[in-house]
């Protein structure tokens, strides 16, 4: 897959430190999101992963550097971990469309539109046959699935994952993988995702952003 030219980067971060009270856990990165790129960003517990997330997602301000976002960029995301209360009453589809009516104002009823982006990533991550299906019945891969087309219902060019495969089964896993690169083939959305599992990765990705005490290091996958 052709690289985007530098002035198409969704977004940017230049020396960019994150941290928390003024403590920076990740220190001075400077790299590039670029449409359609498929990276695995991985490095050991405690490295700073989540943070470096918090920060792509705009919930952390850097300490120092800067970040620099497209004011095309939309970002879906998916969480290491969820909230959701699985005794509450809501279907695989009824979560799916918390992502299509992330912008609908609460007075508004649904209208086609969301019912269509609702529909389509369901479809997208083959979650149909069982999105009428209550959320907390539902095994770890179909949960992941279903928080997958949240995310995908939100319209993004730029999927955010952490850690989405963690707590499935090897097959589950590779079947993940393979799907978000399709979307990624597919759509041309950029995917990055934190993963502990290279091996399920490997010959899907377009490089490796590994975090380190020194910085990041970074792999071209061949």
């Amino acid at each position: 897959m052709s690289r985007a030219r530098e002035d198409d980067a969704l977004l940017r971060l230049v020396e960019a430190s994150f941290g928390y009270d003024g403590r920076p856990i990740v220190r001075e990165l400077s790299l590039e999101v670029v449409p359609g790129e498929f990276v695995a960003l991985v490095g050991a517990n405690g490295s700073g992963k989540s943070t470096l997330v918090r920060g792509l997602l705009g919930l952390l301000p850097p300490l120092r550097g800067r970040v620099e976002r497209s004011p095309n960029l939309r970002i879906g995301y998916v969480p290491q971990s969820e909230a959701l209360d699985p005794h509450y009453p809501l279907s695989g589809r009824d979560v799916t469309m918390m992502g299509a009516t992330r912008d609908l104002p609460f007075w508004k009823p649904l209208d086609r539109a969301t019912r269509v982006r609702t529909r389509e990533a369901l479809e997208a991550t083959r979650a149909t046959s069982f999105a009428g299906r209550r959320y907390g019945e539902l095994s770890g891969g179909q949960r992941q699935r279903i928080l997958i087309a949240r995310a995908l219902a939100t319209d993004p060019n730029l999927l955010l994952l952490d850690e989405p495969t963690a707590g499935v089964d090897p097959a589950t896993e590779l079947a993940i993988v393979d799907m978000l690169n399709a979307l990624r083939e597919r759509d041309g959305i950029s995917v990055w995702m934190v993963t502990h599992q290279l091996e399920a990765v490997r010959g899907r990705i377009d490089r490796t952003l590994e975090l380190t005490e020194g910085g990041l290091r970074q792999e071209v996958a061949a």
